[in-house]
């Protein structure tokens, strides 16, 4: 998949060290999982559970700026359970140089139109409170704050959009 200026690829073993670059960035990952940068051991499990998401067509995808084929962030449509329901979330993470740039959006609204393109009729995005940059980008997508749900003792902003 690509947009304007990014094009998407699914993860493989060789890309511990693109993961790796986001989640050692505190700026990064303070609103992902625990709030803070990730040891290598779970960026390892994590790139394991990604590699085994593409495999089955879903979950997130390294973005890459089509100019210089620098990693701008990853993002993708994931599974997610929330309050016993079966979700589809529009995730997306973006690295610290990249801020303020639009890719934040660019990535959202490219999977949320995947995912309807898919035929999914719901799909909402998970942001931690104080993360009001996500929250922006969530609303610029056309979600609504639907509610607040606990996951892992955070309190989590569910943000929806149902066609």
């Amino acid at each position: 998949m690509e947009t304007e200026r990014l094009v998407f690829r699914d993860y493989t073993k060789n890309d511990f060290e693109h993961l790796y670059t986001m989640t050692r960035e505190p700026s990064v990952m303070k609103y992902i999982r625990h709030g803070g940068p990730w040891t290598k051991e779970e960026t390892l499990q994590t790139l394991e559970k990604f590699i085994q998401w593409n495999k089955a067509g879903k979950g997130l995808l390294l973005a890459f700026n089509k100019e210089d084929n620098q990693l701008v962030g990853t993002s993708g449509l994931i599974p997610q359970v929330i309050e016993g329901k079966e979700e589809l979330e529009v995730g997306y993470w973006v690295r610290e140089q990249y801020w303020g740039q639009g890719y934040g959006y660019e990535q959202a609204n490219a999977w949320k139109e995947q995912g309807l393109k898919l035929g999914h009729k719901r799909l909402i995005s998970l942001i931690q409170h104080g993360n009001t940059g996500s929250m922006r980008i969530a609303q610029k997508n056309g979600m609504i704050h639907e509610k607040d749900v606990d996951i892992i003792g955070k309190q989590v902003a569910v943000f929806s959009l149902e066609v």
